[in-house]
């Protein structure tokens, strides 16, 4: 006699073979790969490793995959003897060189060089404007070109005589504060956002022994700075530091270049 199997009875699948499914579960993206990383985790790690910073502004896509696998990328990065710096608070991630406990360096692919005496000025110029727009409750601050260029000048020794060079060179630390991120807009624009990342990425105490050295040497007194920009208050988290001072390894330099030069 023949049995009916109940329609209403709950079936099960064969599982397969236990090789296939760890197949399906492979995070392989191409033949030979042995990485152990997803490709949006791969993405947010290339990201980290070729820009100078990532932010939930800039690099929204990689931002939201480091804050959900912070630990697994910052071991990445600590293989290359890098660490990873994050501001919650701004929204900002970056890599840094690592020190050895005992002080010696490690080998290294960030590319360090020094930050120019224009550049310098910029990068003063924009935090402290920054700061002094957020204090007033502004969600975004921007700021002219020319207001950068017209600040520089007014670093000028009183010796200098090569003025169309000066402007030249100031004109060209705009331009280079744009491609390192640190200005939001298209290096023609005669205005820009200053993006947040201007104050975690920027030391204050390195910040303020380059401008106390740029005075001594031009012998200029320029206007006093607002007092709050070099003020650190309890709600100011900086994180990170820098090699030498002006070094644009990480925190207070251009990193993102490999040992060729390229950049990364």
């Amino acid at each position: 006699m023949s049995v009916e199997a109940d329609p209403t009875e709950q079936t099960w699948s064969d599982p397969g073979d236990p090789g296939d499914r760890a197949e399906e579960m492979s995070v392989s993206l191409f033949e030979g790969d042995e990485g152990g990383l997803e490709y949006a985790q791969r993405q947010a790690l290339v990201a980290l490793l070729k820009q100078r910073f990532i932010s939930a502004r800039t690099h929204p896509r990689d931002w939201q995959v480091l804050l959900d696998h912070e630990r697994m990328l910052r071991s990445r990065l600590n293989e290359l003897f890098l660490e990873l710096a994050v501001d919650r608070t701004r929204e900002v991630a970056w890599k840094r060189q690592a020190t050895s406990e005992t002080g010696g360096r490690f080998p290294t692919l960030l590319y360090d060089a020094a930050w120019s005496r224009e550049e310098t000025l910029v990068l003063v110029h924009l935090r402290d404007r920054l700061r002094a727009g957020l204090s007033a409750g502004d969600a975004r601050v921007y700021i002219d070109r020319e207001d950068i260029v017209e600040y520089v000048a007014s670093f000028r020794p009183t010796h200098a005589t090569d003025e169309s060079g000066d402007e030249k060179r100031a004109r060209n630390a705009v331009l280079s504060v744009v491609k390192a991120g640190l200005l939001i807009g298209a290096p023609a624009d005669d205005r820009y956002e200053i993006s947040e990342a201007v104050e975690p990425l920027l030391p204050l105490e390195l910040l303020q022994d380059l401008l106390e050295a740029l005075r001594r040497t031009n012998g200029t007194e320029p206007e006093p700075e607002p007092t709050d920009l070099f003020e650190q208050d309890g709600d100011e988290a900086i994180t990170g530091r820098t090699d030498h001072a002006g070094g644009r390894d990480g925190l207070g330099g251009r990193d993102g270049t490999d040992s060729t030069g390229e950049p990364a």
